[in-house]
């Protein structure tokens, strides 16, 4: 009888870390397609997130138009319209596009790059966040991070019932190292609030703790889908011009951290700079201030790396290859 009594507490035991390792493979779950169909590459990684959850939810979405420089430096216009035909078709609620450029005017990049005329064709809402009163901001407390005194983050994507973040893959050369979705971030914080003088941005620019202060700012809102074309990529210098490599993928999840872990991977596969080549992935300041925070998984043995057809599988093994060994 005792024995029998063991048996059946080895299986539960057995069954719980089994829906333990699911849980964890879930959180950490990646999926990559190799495609040269930017808009079928798209709808395919998409059909294997939930994307019914998104119906009837009101959706703040934040691209990477930090200047109107052509992909990778900006968010390519077919990525933009494929995720709102696609949050579209899932029924979504008020649709939201926030931005604030870093190196142009923010309402210039978005009419240069054709962003207000897709609003009048696809009936969302954009922000210009540099417009904003100080009734648009949430101010942060010091809290134990790295900036002065805290920061202003847009209460756009506090109040939202969904966050949807789509960036480029590429390096940084101003001191982010690489340019993903915890980077991606940094434009939805206010450069200057009406009221107050201080420079937001030039604080964090010209920081010996930058990586550290980007990732913080990730531990303030939340984030339901990142997807990350990587098309084309910038290998050196970035975030606006850079050597350009074409993986021809498309990557996505619901974990910023694991996003961006596979996505410096990648940039590892192609040959990048010193910076974000040297150490353990979980070991660079952005990453590894990220996984302190919460913001996402803790280490490289959660991210589940899924191929979405069998011409990914064969580039999903080199980037787990390098996560395995380097993560």
């Amino acid at each position: 009888m005792e024995k029998i009594q063991v048996f059946v507490q080895l299986i539960f035991i057995g069954l719980h870390l089994e829906v333990l390792r699911m849980g964890k493979n879930r959180a950490g779950e990646v999926f990559i397609i190799k495609t040269d169909d930017r808009t079928e590459g798209i709808n395919m990684i998409l059909e294997k997130l939930d994307m019914d959850d998104f119906n009837g939810k009101n959706v703040a979405l934040k691209a990477n138009f930090n200047s109107a420089d052509p992909f990778p430096a900006s968010t390519h216009i077919q990525t933009f319209q494929t995720i709102l035909k696609k949050l579209k078709g899932a029924k979504s609620g008020r649709i939201i596009l926030a931005e604030r450029s870093g190196m142009e005017n923010t309402r210039e990049v978005l009419e240069k790059l054709g962003i207000f005329d897709l609003a009048s064709k696809f009936g969302f809402e954009i922000v210009v966040l540099d417009e904003e009163g100080v009734d648009g901001w949430f101010k942060t407390e010091k809290d134990g991070n790295h900036w002065f005194n805290g920061f202003y983050i847009s209460k756009i994507f506090l109040d939202a019932d969904k966050v949807v973040q789509t960036c480029c893959l590429k390096t940084h050369r101003f001191g982010g190292h690489f340019t993903l979705s915890l980077k991606n971030s940094v434009g939805l914080v206010a450069k200057r609030v009406p009221g107050d003088h201080h420079d937001y941005m030039s604080e964090l620019h010209t920081s010996p703790f930058q990586r550290l202060m980007i990732a913080e700012i990730n531990k303030y809102y939340p984030v339901d889908l990142v997807l990350i074309d990587a098309m084309k990529a910038f290998i050196n210098k970035g975030p606006e011009t850079g050597l350009v490599v074409e993986p021809n993928l498309i990557i996505a999840g619901k974990d910023r951290i694991a996003v961006d872990a596979v996505g410096v991977a990648i940039l590892r596969y192609y040959g990048t700079t010193m910076e974000v080549s040297k150490g353990r992935i979980f070991e660079l300041d952005q990453i590894r201030r990220a996984a302190e925070l919460g913001v996402g998984i803790q280490s490289a043995d959660e991210i589940a790396l899924t191929p979405v057809n069998e011409d990914s599988q064969l580039i999903a093994e080199d980037i787990e290859t390098i996560i395995e060994k380097q993560g």
